[in-house]
């Protein structure tokens, strides 16, 4: 594996594969790898001839009082799982590299409307600082596709809006959550529960499918399932931030006959907070 923190390194690269006839996949990262990463990589190497990860903790998307400083950094082990599995380029900028001008003279991309609600209203600015930053490692890395996990279900909307908007020339791929084999999503900050909170963690993909079965219900009533969710929840000893059940095309209210629906939640378990969602598919008359 190749590992590179200059911009000209890394389009020289990705010129040669070009000019081989090879097709680039990118999974941009902020490291503290797990499995549910590598099932990323993976789905890239299967899509295309060559694999370009990044690693960066990007300070623009973390507001005032969250968790930047603390957020784990494992480059050693991270290097290692990457090379493993046969990742072709590590790409590692600097903040310098990415905020030349610095932070506060960045110029900014926004998507508006879908990055104002859900966690981008408990988060302000959050949004921004995910669609500035991927924005800049599209133009410097100029994949052919890049993937995200489907658990960061609203930062891959914004994405796919931020590409079809902007008309970039690549594919955004989404890849299903990779969870625990008791149901909890895979996330790096699962680093943060204690013993007792982990063991009571999978409530919230418990309270997911609790709902998504409700809906499935010849008479749902979703209100009803979106109060039990957040009570249970509460018996869990979590605090719940939201749950929410839109149009899975676009984060939209669900009209009447939706027939993709997506069921989705945040909530604080000590000093973490977990997202996760669940895509739930009824038939046209809701049976």
């Amino acid at each position: 594996m190749q590992q590179t923190a200059s911009i000209e390194a890394l389009r020289q690269r990705v010129r040669e594969w070009r000019a081989g006839g090879e097709r680039v996949a990118f999974v941009p990262t902020m490291g503290n790898l797990h499995a549910g990463h590598m099932t990323l990589v993976e789905a890239a190497q299967k899509r295309a001839e060559r694999c370009v990860v990044s690693i960066f903790v990007n300070p623009l998307q973390f507001a005032a009082g969250e968790d930047l400083e603390s957020y784990p950094r494992t480059l050693a082990a991270d290097w290692e799982k990457l090379a493993a599995a046969g990742v072709d380029l590590l790409f590692l900028p600097s903040v310098e590299t990415i905020y030349p001008a610095g932070q506060a003279a960045q110029t900014r991309v926004e998507v508006p409307l879908i990055s104002d609600m859900l966690c981008g209203a408990s988060r302000p600015g959050h949004f921004a600082g995910v669609a500035t930053v991927v924005c800049k490692l599209f133009n410097m890395v100029q994949p052919d596709l890049a993937l995200f996990g489907e658990k960061d279900f609203q930062q891959l909307m914004v994405i796919r809006r931020m590409v079809a908007d902007l008309a970039m020339p690549l594919q955004i791929v989404g890849v299903p959550t990779s969870r625990e084999p008791d149901g909890l999503a895979r996330s790096s900050r699962n680093g943060y529960l204690t013993e007792d909170e982990r063991k009571r963690a999978p409530a919230l993909y418990a309270a997911l499918q609790m709902v998504a079965e409700g809906l499935k219900s010849a008479e749902p009533n979703p209100a009803e399932l979106l109060s039990k969710a957040k009570k249970s929840l509460e018996s869990s000893g979590f605090r719940p931030d939201y749950v929410e059940i839109l149009s899975a095309d676009d984060l939209q209210p669900a009209a009447r006959g939706t027939s993709e629906l997506v069921v989705l939640a945040a909530a604080y378990l000590g000093r973490a907070r977990l997202i996760d969602n669940l895509r739930v598919s009824l038939s046209p008359s809701g049976d």
